[in-house]
């Protein structure tokens, strides 16, 4: 599954040796004839690769080239952060380093003719396997797509639906349907001709949207109110002509179809005048399943080809998994259904397990378990339905046991089941929001999101887009998770002005770790090695640690701890993260209870984000942390014991967040006014320390107006709520970007 956001890395890659600042320092040290080289044959692949996603579902050929693909892409990605890390390493030389340390890099591997020498190798070894790679796309047929304009579309006739339902087999849905059917009694805003009501039901995929415009289309009220009534499935599709043919066939089926292959036959205006024709002075209510299109003119188009000769009161109830598209349709508020009670849930898993009424009192203990099962359903009818029907007929508790154990995805799954419905969602979403869906599965299910923090981890692992102008990267975050929750990925969702809340369906959950198994990985205490391939690991528990890193695990970019990683052995995880993760890019440790950090820390010459947040043993950081040129984001926040800054922090040049706590009563304020990237400073100090050392408010004076007066920043200071007991203050300094 991790193939399907290859397009995105590529992506990421190809912007990179574009930017001007990349060209630039490449010609400085002779390698901008590699680059280039490799940046041409990157746009070849690149051209083919979304049709290559789109068409290796069944062949495996495919999929292996695009594995062997991705492999090299990451390997570029490496080389160029390489290079990044020695343009960081020499500016800071520049700037702030001694003779001792000009002598130093001279005779390291820094020294720049060894890593011009080094760095031609690397590209050309690159370079090498992705010719050979490259050459074999023309085998597979592939078209060129450059861009990535989903909705994709496919002609998946096993989505089209229909309306017939009966009622029996709808339980739990009777409010939803009387409020759907009072929306469609209810007069339009203007009662004429020209009016026409759009009702949109939104929700994520198998949460039952078709079954209820089944149920509302089917009352008896709807007849008496419509006498005409239209079921048209659009699915991906939206071509105009197609859905005006659908129209009219369903507005009367006496008639003889319209058929599909004299669609070429037939143009716009003649069809029009059948739709008139078969619309003219009827009321109808017509209902719309499944959209994804959300080109505002095609829909515009359509609707005004339908209501032309509209009878007043006619409505159109559309069905969609997103909620711009159920915006962009609806004249009214959309209706956003809602999870099932786990009541009318365990009713409906005892429909499809059991093939008789009644015949689930005859077991009592499968119905224990079933109602274990339907836990893991979360309210979603789909799901309901597809682990009702595995256990059809099946009596014996170890096959129920083996359902209720298993993670859904697991469990066998027919085209109509609650894999193949999420996973729809998935394949629908453009490619530079697939990967940031995909490390959702690094957080445990009910996790409470913010805004912020998934910024934070989505910028440090290079994923974000570049921030256009007056934009910054947790702008560009906001916007991709505003899309997520228009699709229906979000759900519990906050808006916090500056900031989001947010949770998502332990489903989508189960999807996210679904497409993200290839990469992502979640260590509990079951696991006892780590797949070569993985690139991102999640801690469930500190005690997972164990003999987790047997592998080779080399290529590992990520390591957190969402639980907390109090009472762990992060000495010995440190040192590893040192011997074999030389690529790190976030080492998150909060709630840790390490007493120091290792001097080589400051080898970690990729990472970006380090946390040791709330880590109450720790009194000294290593000076050799200055060393990590590319760290983004510092956070040794709730540090209480923590006695000083480690010094030179100015050389962390690229450091955008730096959250402190510290008893140290004299604040390097030079150091970190000459933090050129700075955007967010935040320092807590106890109100003791404050009382003994008045000073500090000159400190944070001196500190405050040297800032403002390099870069016109804002200064806040205002009381933290009791924090065990200790009252503290924080000072906040929101800055803004260095260009």
């Amino acid at each position: 599954m991790a193939e399907s956001f290859i397009f995105s890395i590529a992506e990421s890659l190809i912007t990179k040796l574009a930017s001007h600042a990349f060209q630039e320092a490449s010609r400085v040290v002779g390698l901008y004839d590699h680059l280039r080289d490799l940046k041409k044959t990157l746009s070849y692949v690149k051209a083919v690769l979304l049709d290559a996603e789109q068409k290796q579902e069944h062949n495996h050929e495919l999929q292996e080239w695009l594995r062997q693909l991705k492999s090299v892409f990451y390997d570029a990605e490496d080389v160029l952060d390489e290079f990044e890390c020695q343009t960081l390493r020499k500016q800071v030389l520049k700037a702030h380093g001694t003779i001792k340390d000009e002598v130093s890099h001279f005779f390291s591997s820094s020294n720049p003719l060894v890593f011009r020498s080094k760095m031609a190798q690397q590209i050309k070894d690159v370079s090498k396997r992705l010719d050979k790679v490259a050459a074999d796309r023309h085998k597979f047929g592939l078209r060129i797509i450059d861009v990535d304009t989903r909705v994709v579309h496919r002609r998946d006739t096993s989505r089209m639906t229909h309306s017939r339902v009966s009622d029996s087999d709808v339980i739990g849905r009777e409010h939803d349907k009387e409020k759907i059917i009072e929306l469609l009694m209810q007069q339009n805003p203007n009662d004429d001709e020209k009016s026409l009501s759009v009702i949109p039901i939104v929700g994520i995929g198998g949460l039952g949207k078709t079954t209820l415009a089944k149920f509302v289309f089917n009352d008896k009220r709807i007849d008496g109110c419509f006498p005409l009534k239209m079921w048209v499935c659009v699915s991906d599709d939206f071509d105009i002509n197609q859905l005006i043919i659908k129209i009219i066939n369903s507005a009367n089926v006496a008639d003889a179809p319209l058929r599909q292959q004299n669609l070429d036959m037939v143009d716009l205006e003649q069809l029009q005048n059948q739709l008139r024709s078969r619309l003219a002075g009827k009321k109808f209510l017509l209902v719309l399943d499944d959209v994804w299109n959300d080109d505002r003119v095609r829909w515009v188009d359509l609707k005004n080809l339908i209501k032309v000769g509209v009878a007043a009161g006619s409505k159109i109830l559309v069905t969609t998994r997103i909620d711009s598209i159920a915006s962009m349709m609806g004249t009214v508020a959309s209706y956003k259904l809602q999870s099932l009670s786990p009541k009318n849930s365990l009713s409906l898993f005892v429909k499809w397990a059991f093939k008789n009424e009644g015949e689930e009192e005859k077991h009592p203990h499968l119905v224990n378990i079933g109602k274990e099962i339907v836990n893991k359903c979360k309210g979603v009818p789909l799901a309901v339905r597809t682990l009702g029907s595995l256990l059809f007929s099946k009596f014996e508790a170890n096959e129920w046991e083996y359902v209720r154990d298993n993670e859904i995805w697991n469990l066998p799954q027919n085209k109509d089941d609650i894999l193949p419905a999420l996973k729809l969602s998935y394949d629908f979403l453009p490619s530079y929001l697939r990967q940031f869906f995909a490390l959702f599965s690094l957080y445990p299910k009910d996790y409470e999101f913010d805004s912020v923090e998934v910024a934070r981890l989505w910028e440090a692992l290079g994923v974000l887009a570049p921030p256009r102008k007056n934009e910054t990267p947790e702008d560009v975050a906001k916007q991709y998770l505003d899309e997520l929750l228009s699709r229906s990925f979000l759900q519990d969702f906050i808006d916090g002005g500056t900031f989001y809340e947010f949770k998502i369906h332990d489903l989508v959950h189960d999807l996210a770790v679904f497409v993200a198994k290839e990469e992502c990985l979640v260590v509990n205490s079951h696991i006892q090695n780590i797949p070569e391939n993985i690139r991102h690991l999640s801690f469930a528990e500190y005690n997972c640690l164990g003999n987790s890193f047997t592998s080779k695990s080399i290529a590992v970019r990520t390591i957190m701890f969402p639980n907390g990683a109090e009472g762990g052995s992060v000495e010995s995880l440190l040192n590893t993260c040192v011997s074999k993760f030389k690529l790190l890019r976030v080492l998150d440790l909060i709630d840790s209870t390490c007493k120091t950090l290792p001097r080589s820390i400051g080898k970690l010459k990729h990472l970006r984000y380090f946390s040791i947040q709330n880590n109450r043993n720790i009194k000294r950081l290593p000076n050799s942390i200055c060393k990590l040129q590319n760290l983004q984001f510092l956070d040794v926040s709730g540090c209480e014991e923590l006695e000083a800054l480690p010094k030179g922090l100015r050389k962390l040049i690229s450091l955008r967040y730096l959250e402190i706590t510290t008893k140290q009563p004299v604040l390097p304020y030079s150091e970190i006014a000459n933090l050129i990237s700075l955007a967010l400073l935040t320092i807590e100090v106890t109100l003791e320390l404050l009382l003994r050392h008045g000073r500090i408010n000159s400190q944070i004076s001196m500190l405050g107006f040297s800032i403002v007066h390099q870069v016109n920043a804002c200064v806040c200071l205002f009381p933290l709520p009791i924090l065990r007991c200790a009252y503290y203050f924080v000072v906040i300094f929101i800055l803004g970007y260095l260009l």
